[in-house]
This record gives structure tokens, sequence and C-alpha cells, in this order.
């Protein structure tokens, strides 16, 4: 059942420079969070080299993470659910500054995977209450702009962060890297101690409540369109870089010029779906895995040559961008009673289809070839336009 503990309180004022602050430290604890996530992307051969382990094997640093954020979203969220959440985020990030600090100094890479796990604990509590704050923190109509602010920082971790961290990490060891992120995380704390009001729980995230939203048909219509498009994505872009390789023929420094411009695309989707998702939320999200699948069924084709595969790089990268603040506004207005609980599920299925999004992209990478995993994830991807098209005809978009 729910405990509902008494109605939340009203938003801050218009133009609320404390409230902005909040937004403000929120986006960058978020991207610290994904900074740290993938940036083992950048420095799993160097890593892997130091340890004496397989790529594979070193790649756990990477599937590791989701899943373990999958299961802390809801197991986390439930067991704290009386917590202050203001109190709960500075603990998490605290977390993320330890899991820096120990895999800096770690002797051997066990202890790296230990440190991997405390960044799992760490993406599943601190997404599932920052994802849905923008509310808590803005007046109702500077909400949409907050949350396309806050998940700015998804991108911007692609763009910004992991290409600074592998530069630092060439230059000075990848251990350095990690010490500068736990600098950064140690920062955040205190941003987020500074910024943030007092954010007491007003209605308790419980196991029956979860239950109850997976009943809804909105959410599981989130759920749904979640999975296919995140799977779809993670499923090709874990492995375009071989194809750019392959196929397109790049080296190093074109490669990495394209998926930095594929970044910068990426934080401009973002921007437009946070726009967009509140006036045309089916459109919005239909038009964003247009674009992912046109992009990873058109790359095989027009990918051989630079310029088709920068052209679709910047067309997947705007769709993308448009992913996350798109599907979480779904779980919010499928759940506008209880958005803790929307987001607790919101990050438990991108984290669980992240990480089972690059499990699958390698088993068919192994098998076949990069192009047969970018046409499955094509496919994939235009199943989520006939989810769309089917709930759309059916139901209107929640009201709130």
């Amino acid at each position: 059942m729910t405990t509902t503990l008494a109605p939340s309180p009203p938003a801050p004022p218009g133009g609320s420079l404390t409230g902005w602050l909040a937004v403000a430290a929120v986006t960058t604890a978020i991207f610290a969070v994904v900074t740290t996530e993938i940036l083992p992307i950048g420095l799993l051969t160097a890593i892997g080299a130091d340890f004496a382990v397989s790529d594979g094997t070193a790649g756990l640093m990477m599937t590791m993470p989701g899943l373990i954020a999958a299961v802390a979203a809801p197991v986390v969220t439930v067991a704290t659910g009386r917590m202050d959440r203001r109190a709960m985020l500075c603990l998490f990030m605290f977390l993320l500054v330890l899991a820096n600090v120990v895999v800096a100094a770690a002797p051997v890479y066990a202890v790296v995977l230990v440190s991997r796990v405390l960044v799992g604990v760490t993406i599943g509590g601190l997404w599932s209450i920052a994802a849905g704050l923008a509310e808590r923190l803005v007046p109702a109509h500077s909400v949409g702009r907050a949350n396309a602010v806050i998940f700015s920082s998804v991108p911007l971790g692609s763009v910004l962060g992991v290409p600074a961290g592998t530069l630092l990490g060439e230059i000075a060891g990848w251990r350095t890297t990690f010490v500068v992120l736990a600098a950064l995380a140690a920062v955040v704390l205190g941003m987020l101690a500074a910024f943030l009001p007092p954010l007491p729980v007003h209605r308790v995230t419980r196991a029956s409540l979860l239950r109850g939203l997976l009943r809804g048909v909105h959410t599981r219509f989130a759920v749904l369109a979640t999975f296919l498009v995140v799977l779809a994505h993670f499923g090709a872009y874990t492995y375009v870089t071989p194809f750019l390789q392959q196929v397109t023929h790049l080296g190093p420094g074109m490669i990495t010029l394209l998926l930095l411009i594929y970044g910068a695309a990426g934080i401009l989707g973002n921007f437009l779906g946070g726009a967009a998702v509140v006036r045309r939320p089916h459109t919005t999200l239909g038009c964003a895995a247009t674009m992912v699948a046109a992009a990873t069924l058109l790359l095989p084709v027009l990918g051989r040559w630079e310029p088709g595969a920068l052209v679709l790089l910047v067309v997947w990268g705007i769709g993308y961008g448009a992913v996350p603040v798109a599907t979480q506004a779904w779980f919010v207005r499928a759940a506008p009673d209880a958005p803790e609980a929307a987001s607790v599920l919101f990050t438990a299925a991108f984290q669980a289809t992240l990480s089972l999004g690059a499990l699958a992209g390698g088993v068919v990478v192994d098998r076949s070839s990069p192009t047969t995993v970018l046409v499955l994830s094509g496919l994939t991807a235009v199943l989520v336009l006939v989810a769309v098209s089917s709930h759309a005809l059916r139901h209107p978009w929640p009201d709130r």
C-alpha cells in the first residue's frame, strides 16, 4: 500500500535563482555519474593492460554498473523510503567519491570491479531521485526547461567527460583520471549540500506501489518504448567504432571527431526533445525512434563514405539525444502522483536495457559483423514506431 505523508510543497517562485542553482547542482551530479559510468570505454585497453586482463574481462567495467543500477534503483529507494532526498543525494555522491578513489588505488582488477558495484548503486539511487526533481525545484512553467537542462548532462558526459578523461589518461595515466573524477564528485557533493533545499519525502515508495504502477497502461507503454529504443541504440552505438574502422575505413582521429559531432548533436536533440515532449509526447518519441532507425539502417549503405557517415551520425545524435528526456517524461506523466516511483521504474528500465543492449550487440558482433548489429538495431527501433502508433490511437497523453 502507499503511505501519503503530506502534500507536496509549492515550487519556488518564477525566476528563483535558488531553484536554478539547485538544478545546476543536480545536472552536474548526473554529469559526474554519467562520466564515471562510461569513461572505461575510453580507458578500457589501458586498464586491461595494467591488470593483464582481456578486453572482454575489462568490459565488465561497463556491463556491471548498469545491471547493479537496475536492481539498486527499486531496492535502495524502497529501503530508504522515509529519508530526506537531499541527504540521500549527498550520500550517493559520497559513494561516487569513494568509488573513484577505490579504482584509482586498486592493486588488483577485482578491486576495480568492487568500485564499479559502488558506481552501480550510485547510478540506481541518484538517478531514481534526481530524474524527477525538476518539479520540486522550479515553477510549473519552467519544469520542461529544467528537465532538458538536467538531462543535457547525459550527452555532455559523452561529449566532454569521456574525451577529456581519455585524454588525461593518455597524458597522466588512467589512475589520475579517476582521481580527478573523485575531486569533481567531491565538489558536486558540496554543491548539493549548499544549493538543494530540504527534500522531505511526501509519498513513501513501497514495492507495492511499484507493482501497482506497472499495471497501468501508460507505465507499461513507457517501459516497452524505453526497452526497445534503448536496446536499439546501445546495441548499435557500443560497436559503432568498429563499424567506422572496418567499413568507413576511418582513422582514430577522424572517428573521435565524428563521435564528438555525434555528441554535440545529442545535446541539441536533448533540448529539442525537452521542449517538444510537453505538447507532442507521441510525436516526439516517434520522431526520435525514426531518426535512430533511419541512421542505423542507412549506415551500412551510406556510411561506407565519410560524408554519409557524418550526416547519419548527426541524425542519430539528434534522435537519441531526445530519448532520455522523452521516455522519462512518459514515466512521470503515467504516475503524476508518484514522481519518485516513476523515476525508479525509468532508471531500472533504462539501465537494465543499456547493459542488455551492449551485451546483445557484442554477441552479434562476435558471430557476424558491426553491419549486422546496425541493421538489427534499426529494425528494433522500427518496433518503437509500431508501439507509439498503437498507443497514440488507443490512449491520449495521460492527464496530470
